[in-house]
């Protein structure tokens, strides 16, 4: 069932006295009082015997169409909002361009108690697509949005036209080289930490190689204002969840199954590494090296284009957007 969100008016006037005096943002535990770029709508449907909703914007093409459908799916500290540039440049070339929240994230449900798996969020999101009457698309995946995008292509081979991977996580496999593993217990006891400043020198770092930019902490105040809300400790619950769906299902090893064609497009600055932050100073070394990761899983996923930005990190189209969007569309219409 598709209905345009009803709740965020609702929730900006409830939240907007604690916003005005704090210094970052608060929002409600679905992002209430955030403004998307694009009409915001929901998808209603049944998963694991409860009732979910996920966010959604489904922009049309402006001008002429060309008839193809582009799916974004965000990372783990991304919504789909933070697409907002790429979408546009998609839309204003004729895509019709669909970038959902998924369950756990941003303005869908976060629910009490779920078991989270790239293969539920891919199930979830073909759903989507279903109830839009899309039955092929484009598939871009950024961060951990690459991990689901090739589980969503291995899943659904016939109903992908092409992939793109930015910069996604899970090219390779952090347990295996050495990361200790962390229980849903202590992920959760990290992620109710999470704060504005830690996100913003997190993402410094690890992310953007010591730069940053200010039109980025429209998107660290997006994070640290759900985090913070009156939803904290679901958010960070599910949060949690998360984490350790993405550090125990590895994709790693079925790259070389897949069987649409596929395009990585890696900052090769980025140094983002699941768990790495525990990890023992000689495995850490080791670790989130994309100028090489993006050569190795080329040479894995069969038949793979390889485009590299020297010098950018893990969010290219955030960094360089105009160089990114030029290179990307260069693929879709090839």
């Amino acid at each position: 069932m598709l209905t345009l969100s009803r709740s965020a008016l609702l929730w900006g006037a409830l939240l907007g006295s604690t916003a005005a005096v704090a210094a970052t943002p608060v929002y409600g535990p679905e992002l209430q009082g955030f403004t998307y770029p694009y009409p915001l709508q929901q998808f209603s449907f049944q998963s694991q015997q409860q009732t979910l909703h996920m966010g959604f914007m489904d922009v049309q093409p402006q001008g002429k169409a060309n008839g193809h459908t582009v799916v974004l799916m965000h990372g783990k500290n991304f919504c789909g909002a933070t697409w907002q540039a790429t979408i546009a440049a998609l839309s204003s070339n004729g895509y019709r361009v669909i970038a959902p929240d998924q369950i756990g994230f941003c303005s869908s449900s976060k629910p009490a108690s779920y078991q989270y798996s790239f293969q539920q969020l891919a199930d979830n999101t073909h759903a989507l697509l279903k109830s839009l009457h899309v039955d092929k698309a484009i598939v871009i995946g950024h961060s951990t949005g690459g991990m689901l995008a090739t589980r969503y292509s291995l899943s659904y081979p016939q109903e992908v036209e092409k992939m793109v991977l930015v910069n996604p996580i899970g090219l390779e496999d952090w347990k295996a080289k050495g990361v200790p593993w962390r229980s849903v217990d202590q992920w959760y006891q990290r992620e109710l930490k999470t704060s504005a400043a830690g996100i913003k020198q997190y993402e410094q770092k690890t992310y953007y190689s010591g730069r940053w930019d200010k039109s980025y902490d429209k998107w660290v105040d997006m994070l640290a204002g759900l985090n913070n809300g009156p939803g904290k400790t679901r958010v960070a619950w599910n949060s949690a969840l998360i984490y350790d769906m993405i550090f125990t299902q590895p994709v790693y090893y079925e790259f070389k199954d897949l069987k649409v064609p596929t395009t990585l497009m890696i900052g090769t600055d980025d140094t983002t590494a699941i768990g790495s932050d525990i990890a023992p100073a000689a495995v850490k070394s080791q670790l989130g090296n994309y100028k090489q990761l993006g050569k190795t899983v080329a040479g894995l996923i069969p038949g793979a284009q390889l485009i590299e930005f020297p010098g950018l990190g893990h969010a290219p189209q955030m960094e360089k957007p105009d160089m990114f969007h030029q290179r990307l569309l260069g693929v879709l219409q090839k």
